[in-house]
């Protein structure tokens, strides 16, 4: 019997959602966006529990999206990701506490002011015949979890999970790994550009090596164009839409063609910030014990469908850099007729987790 799941990204300026079907195999059967008043969520942190409910039952209201099993994402620098090897430990009670001591020694949250969990990645044996168990671990401030809990649970949604962006992000862009892919032994890098902020993953094509938030999404480039062009927020969210960093656009309602030229290098310029945060965190990366080289950057999130913008990033970066598509990695319903595009990556990839 197929078990159907919301996948749910709460961002600062938008809600996004995918109904993933799971039988055997994933299907995405529905997916709606809609703008978030702003002030409800700022920094990945619920601001206003009670107005975030409303505006999440008016959305699932609206969209018709089943309520029963809800899953939702968290990208929050309060985070912590952290893989360990635990050796000569076979009893999952006594694996539970020592992952739990290991906390406390390798991430920055008190264990009280925590909710932990974990994951076996790998069980090997090592040159003594000692069992190993390889587990990811991630630690988040329990205030911060409550918060988005609280505000679903008001607005009449059964939660069934609660997930990292990060982990979602590589689950709906990272195809499953080929025994050619794991004789590569390279690295994928997905990032997903949001409103306020970023999310990068780094996958070995199996398991989430590392993760970042970074302080940078797509209001920068709409307060440049604003800025440059003279423009109030909304007509500069407008322009950035229509622009292109790639061939000269067509021309633009409202705009000369010297404006136009002018916002294509005001964009190219506001994006240079982020590929210095970009190359800064894949150098930090590979700087870890253990790091694999960069095969490609996969780029998802509304922004992502900025023309020209994986060539501009990929000048930067040095690497191959292309937009992501989830529908590589599940099924799309008969009857979808909207198309699922790099801004579902994460929604998609939270209902997969089903």
């Amino acid at each position: 019997m197929s078990k159907q799941v919301v996948g749910l990204k709460i961002g600062a300026s938008q809600l996004a959602a995918a109904t993933v079907s799971v039988n055997g195999s994933a299907s995405v059967q529905q997916v709606a966006r809609a703008g978030l008043p702003g002030g409800l969520v700022s920094a990945g942190e619920v601001r206003d529990v009670e107005g975030l409910s409303v505006a999440l039952k008016d959305f699932f209201k609206a969209n018709k999206l089943p309520s029963r099993a809800v899953r939702i994402g968290l990208a929050n620098n309060r985070i912590g990701v952290r893989t360990i090897e635990l050796a000569g430990i076979a009893d999952p009670k006594q694996l539970a506490n020592a992952v739990r001591f290991r906390a406390q020694e390798a991430l920055p949250i008190p264990i009280d002011e925590a909710v932990l969990d974990f994951q076996v990645l790998e069980e090997s044996v090592n040159a003594e015949g000692v069992p190993v168990r390889k587990v990811l671990l991630v630690v988040a401030y329990r205030d911060l979890v409550d918060a988005y809990v609280r505000a679903c649970r008001l607005a009449g949604l059964r939660l069934t999970g609660v997930d990292l962006e990060a982990f979602a992000l590589l689950r709906s862009l990272v195809p499953p790994p080929t025994p050619e892919a794991i004789a590569d032994a390279s690295a994928l890098v997905a990032v997903a550009i949001g409103s306020e902020r970023s999310i990068l993953a780094v996958s070995d094509g199996r398991t989430c090596e590392f993760t970042r938030v970074l302080d940078w999404g797509g209001v920068q480039l709409t307060g440049a164009i604003a800025r440059s062009l003279n423009l109030e927020a909304e007509e500069a969210e407008r322009v950035k839409t229509l622009l292109s960093l790639g061939e000269m656009p067509h021309t633009i309602q409202g705009l000369t063609p010297e404006q136009t030229t002018q916002g294509v290098e005001t964009l190219r310029g506001a994006l240079q910030g982020f590929a210095r945060e970009l190359v800064s965190s894949l150098q930090f990366y590979q700087s870890q014990p253990g790091s694999l080289g960069i095969r490609e950057v996969v780029l998802a999130g509304g922004t992502a469908q900025l023309g020209g913008l994986a060539e501009t990033l990929q000048a930067s970066v040095g690497v191959t850099v292309r937009v992501g598509d989830p529908t590589l990695t599940v099924g799309v319903g008969r009857k979808l007729r909207d198309p699922i595009g790099p801004a579902y990556a994460v929604p998609v990839g939270l209902g997969m987790a089903a």
